[in-house]
């Protein structure tokens, strides 16, 4: 079964500012951003998956800002955010949380193997190679850029872009518009503080990692809806684990719940994972078995989980 493959828009979201919007915002659909600082020169956030994709990207980016990036800055490790960072001038420096370092190199190209399907292209992993553990600011020219970690929420290594003169938040996977967010490798207590933080920013425009813009009262309602899934997700995963019922089985007993049309619902399955292992004490981020984890999620899903990258 195949299906179109929206286009990408390139959307000034405020002067100088720019979100790279890649619908329908499924696996490895993800958004990226532009910020405009010294002439010519963008600092870019995230790049994407495939290499037609990236190339498209790079290409979308240069009718804006001919001259070589000032630099990218990852908000995580996922391979959908990081998989074009070889595509990058060697000399164009690539910034991170160092967490995200660390589990972008063990992680490889496992997204790939994951989520088969998409002709990926050439692949190859670069790493950031400047990190970061607390709050940094970067200045393009007079307009400044803040790196605040939030993680270990979606992941270990969980970085949102904030430019405070501009009201945008670029949020990462912190935000899923459309679709349930995932835990699986971060935590679902330091999710719910993410947002948290993310709510303390006051973003006029926030670009959530996979989904549609959002603006104004719109931002207030999508944290709003994430908060509201995350409590969802904790309170199955304290029934579940209380009953000694493993993660499939407490997903499917609720498979009917208010979230089911948000895209990916299978996340549910191994978000509950994750809550489970917190349950048990082991330390937010631990490692997973995600092999068994994607069995699991394939079977409550009733079959190959498909990507359209």
């Amino acid at each position: 079964m195949s299906r179109a493959i929206e286009r990408a828009d390139l959307v000034e979201v405020a002067a100088g500012v720019f979100a790279y919007v890649q619908p329908d915002g499924s696996w490895m659909i993800n958004n990226t951003g532009v910020v405009l600082g010294e002439p010519n020169r963008p600092l870019l956030v995230d790049t994407t998956s495939t290499e037609t994709r990236n190339r498209a990207l790079l290409s979308a980016v240069a009718e804006v800002a001919p001259g070589r990036p000032y630099a990218l800055v990852n908000t995580h490790h996922h391979g959908d955010h990081t998989f074009g960072n070889w595509l990058l001038e060697a000399g164009t420096p690539i910034l991170a949380h160092e967490h995200c370092r660390e589990d972008l190199l063990a992680a490889g190209l496992v997204a790939a193997r994951l989520l088969p399907g998409p002709d990926y292209g050439r692949q190859e992993i670069r790493p950031p190679d400047v990190t970061f553990a607390g709050p940094m600011t970067l200045h393009l020219g007079d307009r400044p850029v803040q790196l605040i970690p939030v993680g270990p929420a979606h992941t270990r290594g969980d970085v949102v872009v904030r430019l405070p003169e501009d009201g945008v938040v670029f949020a990462g996977d912190i935000a899923f518009a459309g679709g349930q967010p995932f835990l699986v490798e971060g935590s679902v207590a330091g999710y719910l503080r993410a947002l948290e933080e993310l709510r303390a920013l006051d973003a006029e425009v926030l670009v959530p990692g996979h989904g549609p813009v959002c603006r104004g009262a719109e931002v207030g309602r999508l944290l709003d809806d994430l908060e509201g899934y995350a409590r969802f997700v904790d309170a199955v995963a304290r029934d579940g684990h209380a009953a000694g019922n493993p993660p499939l089985e407490a997903a499917r007993a609720v498979a009917d719940d208010p979230y089911r049309d948000w895209q990916e619902a299978e996340r549910l399955v191994g978000n509950l994972y994750r809550a489970y292992s917190e349950l048990d004490g082991d330390p937010p981020g631990s490692r997973l078995d995600l092999g068994a984890v994607w069995e699991d999620m394939t079977a409550f899903h009733g079959g190959p989980i498909r990507c359209f990258a």
